[in-house]
């Protein structure tokens, strides 16, 4: 991978930076906006799911269209980081309401591919990245009014990861948490732990003054909300991949802490959603929609005749 030495901020434009906090899910979304020509982006929205329920509502992403209204912003894009597995994205609720062509990275087709197989979707199900409007590869760079964006892959989290550079504004996805959270886990399908040491440590090479915006927040320690810290700030402080930790390190402690991990709540409905760039799945022959839920392979014989037809 390129490193990113070569980016230099002289006479770049500062976007605008709002967050909205999800505190179910610990997710942060973003709008950040050109102050010069009001055009905005929305960074990994929120949909919120009351999964016993199965309630959808629209109370983070209703906070969102307000707030680009109230602005007088204009929405160019609607960009995913990465197909997240802890919650369901509002992009198509916020593009019906506001406009905007729903992003992501190119590798999305590994994604569908590999989850197409888990729900056992039909063969028909396009697992080309056709569900959204714009795909962007590694270097990949677009204009948001005035300001810049550069794309960049950053797998390991998952094989899709992105990171986006506005100007000076880098939002790193699930790849990096603040500096007393750490780093993401690797331990999905296509993830790895080697892989997002150097993307990671790729991203390290921008200007030490990089703003950098996460997608979570765990508040470690009861702490109160942060989302905002620098590249400068990450490579002093940060708790797994400071600039005194080697890979070997740093993978010997992903893996290990990795395994003592549960599997988010929502990442079943997550999954299916959101590789369908928000779309629900197909409902069934009386018009009712469900989310699947796919069942392990039985924990031994004594089980077997739960199946149907057993």
């Amino acid at each position: 991978m390129t490193m990113l030495t070569h980016i230099d901020f002289t006479g770049v434009s500062k976007p605008n930076v709002q967050h909205f906090f999800d505190p179910h899910t610990w997710t942060l979304t973003y709008v950040v906006s050109d102050p010069l020509s009001r055009r905005c982006a929305i960074i990994d929205p929120v949909l919120d799911l009351d999964y016993p329920a199965g309630t959808l509502t629209t109370e983070i992403a209703d906070q969102v269209v307000a707030y680009v209204n109230d602005e007088g912003l204009s929405v160019d894009y609607i960009i995913e980081t990465h197909v997240h597995a802890d919650h369901l994205t509002s992009a198509l609720y916020l593009q019906k309401k506001l406009g905007g062509k729903i992003l992501i990275g190119a590798q999305i087709t590994t994604v569908q591919e590999t989850f197409a197989r888990v729900y056992n979707e039909p063969s028909n199900f396009p697992a080309n990245g056709s569900q959204f409007d714009v795909m962007v590869g590694d270097g990949d760079q677009f204009m948001l009014g005035d300001i810049e964006c550069h794309a960049f892959h950053v797998p390991g989290h998952t094989p899709a990861c992105m990171a986006y550079l506005f100007g000076d504004a880098l939002f790193v996805g699930d790849t990096l948490f603040m500096p007393d959270g750490g780093t993401a886990r690797c331990d999905f399908p296509g993830g790895d732990a080697k892989t997002l040491f150097h993307s990671i440590k790729r991203l390290l090479t921008l200007p030490d003054e990089t703003r950098m915006f996460v997608c979570h927040d765990y508040q470690p320690n009861g702490r109160e909300l942060q989302y905002e810290t620098t590249v400068g700030m990450q490579r002093a402080e940060n708790i797994h991949v400071n600039d005194a930790i080697n890979e070997e390190s740093f993978v010997s402690m992903r893996e290990t802490r990795d395994a003592t991990l549960g599997m988010p709540t929502l990442i079943l409905p997550s999954l299916q959603v959101n590789m369908r760039a928000g779309h629900l799945p197909p409902p069934d022959t009386d018009g009712k929609l469900f989310l699947r839920v796919p069942i392990n392979v039985f924990a031994g014989d004594d089980l077997s005749f739960l199946a149907a037809g057993k």
